[in-house]
C-alpha cells in the first residue's frame, strides 16, 4: 500500500519544508544560510558599488569590473586636464623668462609638445589592459619597496603642481576685485572646489571633466576677442642663443613629462578590449593640440607685456590673474565675470592632480592603502592652500624654478618604464600579471631602475641650467638636464636588468 504524503498546512509547515530542502542540498541542517550583512558591510558595498562615490584605491581593477567603453572620455578628460589659463602662463615664461620671440617660443613649444606628450598618451592605453593605476605598474620595473623613491619624487611634483594652479585659479579669482577679494580667499576657494571634485573620485571626476573644458574653451575665445587687438605689439628680441631654447624646450618637457608618471591613473575602469590606437590617439590629441594653442597664445601675450602699460603693470604686480584682468577690461563688468569663469577652469586641471596624489600616498608604503583616499585629498588640500599663498607672493620665479627641475627625475622614470615595457616585455601588457601586484617575491629587486636613475644624476646635475645653479656642461650648452637623465638612464637600464634577472632567476 502507497503510503501517502500528507500537504504541509500551514505557513509554518511550508517554511519548514523549504528550510529541510535547503539542508538536504547543503548539507548542513542547522546552519544553511549567511549570516546578514552589518550595516557597515551594507554601507561598504553600497559606496563599492557607487557610480558617484569612488570606494576603491590602488588595488588593481579587476577584468568584470573594467566595463567603462565612453571611450570618447579619454580625449573630453585630457582636454580639460590641459585646456584652462595654466599653459597660458607657463607660454608667458618663454619672452619673459627666456628672451625668445613669439615666433620662436612657438617653434619650441610646437617641437617639444609633441615629443614630449607621446610618453603620457601611450602609458594611458595600459590602463584598460592592465587595471592597475600607473606607479603600482612602476612596481614591474622599480620593485615593491623601491618604488616609493619615484613616488615620492611624483608626490612632490604632483603637488607643486596643486601648488602652482591653485595659486594661478586664486590669483585670477582675486583680479576681480583687488580691493574685495584677496589671493588668499582665492587660493583657499578654488582649493576647496577642487578637493571635493577629486574626493568624489574616478566617475565624478570623469562626468565633470567631459563638460569643463566647453566653459574654459569660450572664455578663452572672449579673452583673445577682448585683448586680441593688442597681441600685434610685440616685443623685438635678439637673435636667440641656443642655450635659451634647449632651456625653454626643457620647461617644456617639465609641463608634458609629469603626466606620464599618472597617466593609467584616468582609464582602469574602461574595457580591457578598448582599442589601444584609439585610446593613445584621443590621449594625445587632448593633450597637445589644446596645450600648444594656449601656450603659444601665452607666447604672444608675454612678448606683448613690456609694449602695453596696463599690462606691464599687472605682470610687474606678480600676479598672472591681473595679466588676463588687463585683457578684460574693455569688457566692463562682462570682462570681470569672464575672470570669474576663468578663475575656475584651473579646477578640473587641479581636481585631477590631486586625485592622483591621493592615489600616490597610498602607492608609497603597503600600511598606507588602510587610510582612504578621501583622506589623503583633505591632506593635500591643507597643504597645499597655505604653501600657495606664499608661492603666490614670488609666483613667476617660483614657477620657473619648479618646472625647470621637475623635468629630470620624470625624464629618468619614464626611460625605466618604456624600456621595461618595449624591450623587456616586447610591449605586451599580459605580462604584468595582475596577481603580481602587491607581492614583493614576484617582483624586480628595483635594484637596477634605482641604479639606472640615480647614475644619470652624474650628467643632468652639470647639464643643468637654473637661476639657482648653472653646471659646467648646462653653461654652454643651455639646460639639457632632462635629454640627459632620460637618454642616460635608458642606456644603463638595460644591463642593469639584465644583470638583476640573472641574479634573481625570475622571470619577473
Amino acid at each position: 500500500m502507497a503510503t501517502m504524503t500528507s500537504r504541509p498546512s500551514s505557513d509554518v509547515e511550508k517554511n519548514a519544508v523549504a528550510q529541510n530542502a535547503i539542508a538536504d542540498q547543503t548539507g548542513n541542517g542547522h546552519d544553511y544560510t549567511k549570516p546578514a550583512p552589518s550595516t557597515f558591510e551594507k554601507l561598504k558595498t553600497r559606496m563599492y558599488h557607487s557610480t558617484i562615490v569612488e570606494y576603491r584605491g590602488i588595488e588593481p581593477v579587476q577584468p568584470e569590473d573594467r566595463t567603462d567603453r565612453r571611450y570618447i572620455n579619454v580625449l573630453s578628460f585630457w582636454i580639460s586636464m590641459t585646456l584652462s589659463v595654466l599653459p597660458i602662463i607657463f607660454g608667458m615664461l618663454g619672452p619673459l623668462a627666456y628672451g625668445l620671440s613669439l615666433t620662436n617660443s612657438a617653434l619650441v613649444i610646437l617641437f617639444f609638445s609633441l615629443l614630449t606628450a607621446a610618453p603620457c598618451a601611450y602609458l594611458v592605453t595600459l590602463g584598460p589592459k592592465t587595471g592597475m593605476r600607473q606607479m603600482s605598474l612602476a612596481r614591474y620595473s622599480f620593485g615593491y619597496y623601491p618604488v616609493s623613491v619615484p613616488i615620492l619624487l611624483n608626490l612632490a611634483t604632483l603637488v607643486g603642481y596643486c601648488i602652482v594652479g591653485d595659486v594661478i585659479g586664486g590669483e585670477v579669482l582675486a583680479a576681480v576685485a583687488p580691493q574685495k577679494i584677496s589671493w588668499t580667499v582665492g587660493i583657499a576657494i578654488v582649493g576647496v572646489i577642487a578637493f571635493f571634485i577629486s574626493a568624489m573620485g574616478y566617475r565624478t571626476l570623469h562626468y565633470y571633466e567631459r563638460y569643463a573644458w566647453m566653459v574654459a574653451l569660450v572664455c578663452i575665445v572672449i579673452l583673445i576677442g577682448s585683448g586680441g587687438k593688442d597681441l600685434r605689439k610685440q616685443s623685438v628680441f635678439p637673435a636667440p642663443e641656443a642655450s635659451a631654447v634647449v632651456s625653454f624646450g626643457g620647461l617644456m618637457a617639465g609641463y608634458f613629462l609629469p603626466w606620464a608618471a599618472i597617466a593609467s591613473d584616468y582609464s582602469v575602469y574602461m574595457s580591457p578590449d578598448a582599442p589601444a590606437k584609439r585610446i593613445f590617439l584621443y590621449a594625445y590629441a587632448g593633450l597637445t593640440i589644446p596645450s600648444i594653442l594656449f601656450l603659444v597664445l601665452g607666447a604672444a601675450i608675454g612678448g606683448a607685456v613690456p609694449n602695453i602699460p596696463s599690462w606691464s603693470a599687472a605682470y610687474e604686480s606678480g600676479s598672472a590673474g591681473e595679466v588676463l584682468g588687463a585683457m578684460l577690461t574693455p569688457l566692463g563688468g562682462f570682462g570681470q565675470f569672464i575672470l570669474v569663469l576663468l578663475s575656475l577652469t584651473i579646477i578640473a586641471n587641479l581636481a585631477g592632480t590631486i586625485y592622483a596624489v591621493t592615489l600616490n600616498f597610498q602607492a608609497l608604503l603597503p600600511v598606507f592603502i588602510r587610510i582612504p583616499r578621501v583622506a589623503y585629498a583633505a591632506i593635500t588640500t591643507m597643504i597645499m592652500i597655505p604653501i600657495a599663498v606664499k608661492a603666490a607672493e614670488s609666483f613667476f620665479a617660483n614657477l620657473e624654478n619648479f618646472v625647470g627641475v621637475i623635468g629630470y627625475w620624470s625624464a629618468s622614470w619614464v626611460a625605466v618604464v618604456l624600456i621595461e615595457h618595449f624591450w623587456f616585455r616586447k610591449g605586451d601588457a599580459a605580462s604584468y600579471a595582475i596577481e603580481k601586484w602587491n607581492d614583493p617575491k614576484m617582483l624586480p629587486s628595483g635594484v637596477a631602475a634605482i641604479a639606472a636613475g640615480s647614475l644619470s644624476m652624474a650628467l643632468a646635475i652639470p647639464s643643468m641650467s637654473q637661476v639657482w645653479y648653472v653646471g659646467p656642461i648646462g653653461v654652454r650648452t643651455g639646460d639639457i638636464g632632462f635629454e640627459m637623465a632620460g637618454a642616460v638612464t635608458a642606456v644603463l637600464y638595460v644591463p642593469f636588468r639584465y644583470f638583476e634577472k640573472r641574479v634573481q632567476r625570475l622571470n619577473r
